[in-house]
Formats: structure tokens, C-alpha cells, sequence
């Protein structure tokens, strides 16, 4: 339905038929003839397709469905903020909570506390980082694009260890 989010799913003759020796891949990703991305989207009312985020990049923070894109446009906002990335983590509570990771501009600062502060006043409270991490660097690609992953992969294993 027009404005509501949702996977992603195509159909047609130009639609692959398979991943090269991956069945399960295969059998997961398209189902009764259907393609599903894995990418998030909405349609508007002249029937533009918009893609909103990745599936597997989406926190469900007590249960509500929170896309980091939409966390990461605010913080960008803020003038202090070279880079960002926010992922879900581990929480007893909440199943996933927000938490950002920041590198600021050279010669800026603000505070943890600042920084969610700004984005409570920004986003929809359940949408609001309750964690904010500074660091000089964040991973990435060899053509510079954050590996989400990475930081993502890191909150799990501390969450293990703990």
C-alpha cells in the first residue's frame, strides 16, 4: 500500500534464475517466482518506489522497527559530525537497542549526552540513540564505504563476553 514500508519483492523475465551453486541462498531469496531484495522501501502516491534501507540492517527496539538510515540522516545534521553509523545492540530489555558511532570534525566536540540529546529532539523518542560511542575512525571498504557489519559484528562479541 502506498506509503507503508515493506520488503522489496520483484517479479519478471529479466529476474535472475538462481545463485550459481548456492541452493539455500537460492531457495531464500526467491520464492513462488518472486525476487525478494532484502531492501526496504515505500511507495508514494505517483507510484515512485523509494528504498528506505536494508532489511538486515533494521533494529527492532521494543518493537518498533527503527532504520538506521533515518538515525544517521539526523546525526549528519549536526554540525560537530564528520561520519556516523548506528546499529542495533544487544539489550535484555528492549530485544535491540540504538546505539551511534561518531568521528567528529577536527577541532569540534560535544558530548554523549549532547549527542542524544540533539537527536531526542530530532527523531521520534524510539528512535533516539541511547548510546553514543566517539571514535577517531570507523571501518571501511577499500573504496571507503562504512562496514556497518564490522561495527555491528563488535557489539555482538561484546555482548557475549559480558
Amino acid at each position: 500500500p502506498i506509503g507503508e514500508t515493506g520488503e522489496i519483492i520483484i517479479k519478471g523475465p529479466q529476474v535472475m534464475k538462481g545463485y550459481w551453486n548456492m541452493p539455500e541462498e537460492t531457495e531464500h531469496t526467491l520464492r513462488d517466482g518472486w525476487l525478494y531484495t532484502g531492501d526496504i522501501g515505500k511507495m508514494d502516491e505517483d507510484g515512485y518506489l523509494y528504498i528506505v534501507d536494508r532489511k538486515k540492517d533494521m533494529i527492532i527496539a521494543s518493537g518498533y522497527n527503527v532504520y538506521p538510515r533515518d538515525v544517521e540522516e539526523v546525526i549528519y545534521e549536526h554540525p560537530a559530525v564528520q561520519e556516523a553509523v548506528v546499529v542495533g545492540v544487544p539489550d535484555a530489555y528492549r530485544g535491540e537497542t540504538v546505539k551511534a558511532v561518531i568521528v567528529l570534525k577536527e577541532g569540534h566536540s560535544v558530548s554523549e549526552e549532547e549527542m542524544i540529546e540533539y537527536c531526542k529532539q530530532n527523531l521520534a523518542a524510539y528512535k533516539a540513540p541511547k548510546i553514543v560511542e566517539f571514535r577517531d575512525e570507523l571501518p571501511k571498504t577499500a573504496v571507503g564505504k562504512i562496514l556497518r557489519r564490522a561495527i555491528r559484528d563488535e557489539e555482538i562479541k561484546k555482548h557475549q563476553q559480558s
